[in-house]
């Protein structure tokens, strides 16, 4: 049994664990668990802050049976009860009757009941020395940490890029990974399609978690930044393994394009319209509405005569703030489980796979255009 830590975004998370492993249940709005026939990767989840796999021994036994040397540890509790007092009481005690019986011990202090994704980065909680660990007490059930998030591997794929447009809007790294997810358990070498490619993210994440990339933009410029991006990755000799033939970038419309076979799996963020720092009025919503449906609606139906039936296909399309706090979606997603809009969906060949709506929603606090996360599969 693995437990994760959720990100800021639980749903979404959620939604992410689901398309890939068994048994997901969400248990608090932070954190559920799953199981799994081969241990997880944190590097290839963008919606999870840590990653623990339950003990099978009391967690004294745990620590007692680490090899020899100084041992580190951090103690987060999760449980209804819990405060930076009990998870230091626990870690304290613990240490007690470690140092007791002649061992040297290092506890990790709770600034609060649970250490920050950066704390146990910074102390090396990672579960990459077996004498550094982090152990997460939920209620009566211990579990020890095998993955934190590498928050300074995302800003880096992120800021480091030589080519880089805040103008086209800014696709977060930990997002490129959850869509590529959603598609579910593709194989090893499988070759994922972004049809909106801009700066490349999708491709980058793609290819760092073992699939062949293609991608595609209505914009020259933006397949120019896609290719020089990629090749800024593969100069940072994070891949492992020959990637020759692994990439393809071409120019082209994604309503009209025709492109190369086979299509694994689909994921992208499609066009998002004009960005706005205030909410639009209900004139300006509309023209962005029906430039934006045209688009998605074009693309989704020439997909569709391009790939094969059970083809994932995940796309973020665009969501406004309006004045009530609600976001308004394209008119082909509203309600999207109302058998009336399900049927415009399969009029252009899809099955709907989203288990939740109102939960896939990607935005910050008050950002006023949101990213409506989409899962469809070719019928």
């Amino acid at each position: 049994m693995y437990l994760a830590v959720l990100g800021r975004q639980g749903e979404i998370s959620v939604a992410e664990l689901r398309a890939l492993f068994s048994d997901v249940k969400k248990i608090q709005s932070h954190l559920a668990v799953f199981n799994s026939d081969e241990q997880p990767d944190i590097n290839k989840l963008g919606g999870s802050l840590k990653l623990a796999q339950k003990l099978n021994t009391k967690p004294l036994d745990f620590l007692a049976d680490l090899p020899d040397g100084k041992i580190t540890f951090g103690v987060s509790d999760y449980s209804v009860r819990a405060s930076r007092k009990s998870a230091s009481v626990e870690a304290l005690k613990l240490k007690k009757i470690l140092v007791r019986h002649g061992r040297s011990v290092r506890v990790v202090e709770n600034r609060d009941a649970t250490l920050s994704t950066a704390t146990s980065l910074h102390n090396g909680l990672s579960g990459k020395n077996e004498r550094k660990v982090e152990l997460i007490k939920l209620d009566d059930e211990w579990y020890r940490v095998i993955g934190i998030q590498d928050i300074d591997a995302y800003a880096k794929r992120d800021q480091a890029r030589p080519a880089r447009d805040a103008k086209v809007g800014m696709l977060p790294p930990k997002l490129a990974q959850i869509l590529i997810n959603l598609c579910g358990s593709l194989a090893a070498g499988a070759r994922v399609l972004d049809p909106f490619c801009g700066t490349g993210v999708v491709l980058q994440e793609a290819l760092l978690m073992g699939y062949r990339v293609y991608g595609t933009d209505v914009d020259s410029r933006m397949v120019n930044y896609s290719e020089r991006n990629i090749k800024w990755l593969l100069g940072q000799k994070l891949l492992e393994g020959e990637k020759d033939g692994w990439v393809l970038c071409s120019q082209g419309d994604a309503t009209n394009f025709q492109w190369q076979v086979p299509i694994d799996g689909v994921a992208c963020e499609g066009y998002l319209g004009k960005p706005f720092s205030e909410i639009p009025s209900e004139m300006e919503l509309k023209v962005q509405k029906q430039e934006c449906q045209a688009i998605i609606v074009g693309f989704l139906k020439n997909l569709s005569k391009q790939i094969k039936s059970g083809t994932p296909v995940v796309i973020a399309a665009p969501a406004w703030l309006r004045g009530s706090g609600t976001y308004e979606r394209l008119g082909i997603f509203e309600q999207l489980f109302l058998k009336e809009k399900v049927d415009e969906i399969g009029k252009l060949g899809y099955n709907v796979g989203n288990e939740s709506r109102e939960g896939l929603l990607y935005h910050r606090e008050n950002q006023v255009v949101a990213r409506d996360i989409i899962i469809l599969r070719k019928k």
